[in-house]
């Protein structure tokens, strides 16, 4: 039986220091090898446990994995809903929006590559809690396209749709630009015009969005 994940830092105590010592070598785990490919002897082994321990602290395989993933994705859906509460206008929430979900990427390096390998497998391996954390991501950004559409300053849009731009952008864009630098026959103007950032990833992207889907 899987073990109860372990809930959102904010709403408890924060996992032990040996539970979180295991958690952050899944994460790596996971990200390098993915569900299929991970085993627990490596995450304990990296975690500086043996696997009665790993197995008491978290659970399963199962378990862990969930607990890798909500632990990141509870946690942006709750400073999303912080960001956006203190901001007013529809236009000023979607870059709140868009900027937390950026900066949420930049600080776990290890999600991309663990949520395109489940886009990959058609979501093998998500686990409800984490389907459930999404679907409260996404709640925040039809509360505030329903608001702009409102306010006729947005367009009538489909939510998955632009979260899919927004995340499909910020985590192609992250990983896929180390293999363009890694190009050396591309012209050198194409290289530089993707460093003239006037600001962030998610500012770029944001004013991109905004610019989509004003009325």
């Amino acid at each position: 039986m899987v073990k109860q994940v372990i809930k959102k830092e904010s709403n408890r105590e924060k996992p032990g220091k040996t539970a979180q010592k295991i958690l952050v070598a899944a994460r790596a785990v996971f990200a390098e090898n993915g569900y299929s490919g991970t085993h627990v002897d490596e995450i304990a082994r990296r975690a500086g446990v043996n696997k009665a321990s790993l197995y008491y602290q978290i659970g399963d395989k199962d378990t862990l994995y969930a607990n890798v993933i909500h632990q990141v994705i509870g946690n942006i859906a709750q400073s999303l809903a912080e960001a956006v509460a203190g901001v007013d206008s529809p236009e000023e929430k979607l870059k709140a929006y868009i900027n937390n979900l950026g900066t949420a990427v930049d600080k776990n390096p290890e999600i991309p590559p663990i949520m395109m390998r489940e886009l990959a497998s058609g979501g093998a391996h998500l686990p409800r809690v984490v389907i459930e954390d999404m679907a409260a991501v996404i709640s925040i950004l039809f509360g505030i396209l329903e608001q702009g559409k409102k306010k006729g300053v947005f367009i009538e849009v489909a939510p998955f749709l632009i979260h899919t731009m927004i995340m499909g952008t910020i985590l192609l864009y992250t990983k896929g630009t180390p293999v363009k630098d890694k190009q050396e026959w591309l012209p050198a103007a194409i290289k530089a015009r993707d460093k003239k950032f006037k600001g962030s990833l998610g500012e770029e992207v944001g004013n991109l969005v905004l610019r989509a889907i004003k009325a």
